[in-house]
């Protein structure tokens, strides 16, 4: 099964609590405070696996959880750190926040593992809290929530060169006879209902991959037939063989297909439309075939290449090979030497405040990461804890900015899920 877009839920692990414990010993009368920290959460994370060619493992798990982190324990044990769960996928593939529509990672050969959710870090035990002014702090920090996430996973395939055409035009007669892929071949349109890939092989040091597209037709930028879904497969290509059926075996006029294939690809993308093509003018072997190559050639701009093919016969394809190759390699010294080009050093600083207060009736809502690691990692039904509390976002300037915002005692403060009383 051909899987190439799938949504899935994510939940990183929550770190471990830490914990509240003294040291008890028959000699040691006041041990003091050795309650160890709680351990890291699992990560979510993507790793390429170019085995893979399809999200059809997402399709049927939807729902990923990687491990919490274990608890602090008594004699300053820390709790073990939770394991990270892995997320298999194809190269090609695009990750997003499906809330928020944020690329978290665009999975190339070249990438190992992407962190998708980050995971909770364990809360500090007690015996972090010592200090000459309190020797017995009963006070340790909760562990802090992994992060949750809905994403969509996107598959483009990675493919050197892409077949475009009508439907029936023969590109996957061409795969065939060009490479080991196996794909359906038969004589009626929509044969191939997923993209295949082939690799070519010219000879020992020239090969490449080449992609079967399946026909598009008129209104495939729009979605008709199916054509967006397949229309992103080919935006990762540096060169396009154009198939054109010459011989008319469905009635179709030549020119008419060149030209609407060609204006659905500049629709869907105007970059696609700019990539380098060679024209495969295929059928060559039927008898109408002349005529309607004669038609595409008179059409065809005098710089742009049209061989003469037959997927039947063989006739033209080691030639079209070639030339592919030359474009694509022309394509790639092209791309490298634009990648040599000296860039500007830009240096940007993105500022982002340590909290931010919006209002909400009578509820103050507090949002910002430093803010929210502090209160989830608090234990609101420990005294001392709740007045360490109060004492960071003092120093955060937390307390200030939200009487001058208008808060006063007892208005209510929202943090995430959590709501509390304000006391100054």
């Amino acid at each position: 099964m051909f899987i190439d877009r799938v949504k899935i839920r994510v939940r990183a692990g929550k770190g471990g609590n830490g914990c509240i414990s003294f040291r008890r010993e028959k000699n040691v009368p006041r041990g003091g405070p050795d309650g160890g920290d709680g351990g890291k959460g699992g990560n979510v994370v993507a790793q390429m696996d170019d085995h893979l060619n399809t999200l059809v493992s997402q399709y049927y798990t939807q729902h990923y959880e990687a491990e919490n982190g274990g608890h602090g324990g008594g004699n300053n044990r820390h709790g073990k750190n939770g394991a990270d769960v892995i997320i298999r996928v194809p190269p090609g593939t695009i990750i997003r926040d499906f809330d928020t529509d944020e690329v978290l990672a665009d999975i190339t050969p070249f990438d190992q593992i992407t962190i998708l959710a980050r995971a909770g870090i364990g809360g500090r035990g007690n015996a972090r809290f010592k200090s000459s002014t309190n020797q017995a702090p009963r006070v340790a920090e909760k562990g802090e929530p992994g992060e949750k996430k809905m994403l969509e996973l996107e598959l483009r395939l990675i493919s050197d060169v892409g077949l475009v055409g009508y439907p029936n035009a023969g590109k996957s007669s061409i795969l065939a006879r060009v490479s080991a892929a196996k794909p359906k071949i038969a004589g009626y349109p929509f044969t191939t209902l997923s993209p295949i890939l082939g690799v070519v092989r010219i000879d020992d040091e020239k090969n490449f991959v080449l992609a079967d597209i399946p026909g598009l037709i008129e209104g495939a930028h729009s979605g008709v037939g199916l054509g967006g879904e397949f229309l992103r497969h080919i935006s990762r290509t540096r060169v396009l063989i154009h198939v054109v059926d010459v011989a008319s075996v469905d009635g179709r006029d030549p020119v008419e297909d060149f030209q609407k294939i060609n204006e659905e690809l500049l629709l869907y993308d105007d970059k696609l439309a700019e990539l380098p093509q060679v024209v495969a003018a295929n059928k060559m072997d039927l008898p109408p075939s002349k005529s309607g190559l004669q038609k595409l050639q008179q059409h065809l701009a005098a710089d742009e290449e049209i061989i003469p093919v037959s997927a039947a016969t063989g006739e033209g394809l080691t030639q079209l090979l070639y030339s592919a190759f030359q474009l694509l390699e022309d394509a790639i010294r092209s791309q490298d030497d634009r990648d040599m080009e000296p860039e500007e050093d830009i240096l940007e600083y993105n500022y982002e405040p340590g909290f931010m207060i919006s209002r909400d009736g009578s509820r103050y809502i507090l949002t910002g990461k430093s803010v929210r690691r502090a209160v989830v990692m608090t234990d609101l039904e420990n005294e001392e804890a709740v007045m360490l509390l109060q004492k960071k976002l003092e120093q955060m300037g937390v307390v200030r900015a939200l009487i001058d915002a208008g808060a006063r005692d007892d208005d209510i403060i929202v943090v995430d899920d959590i709501e509390f009383a304000f006391m100054t």
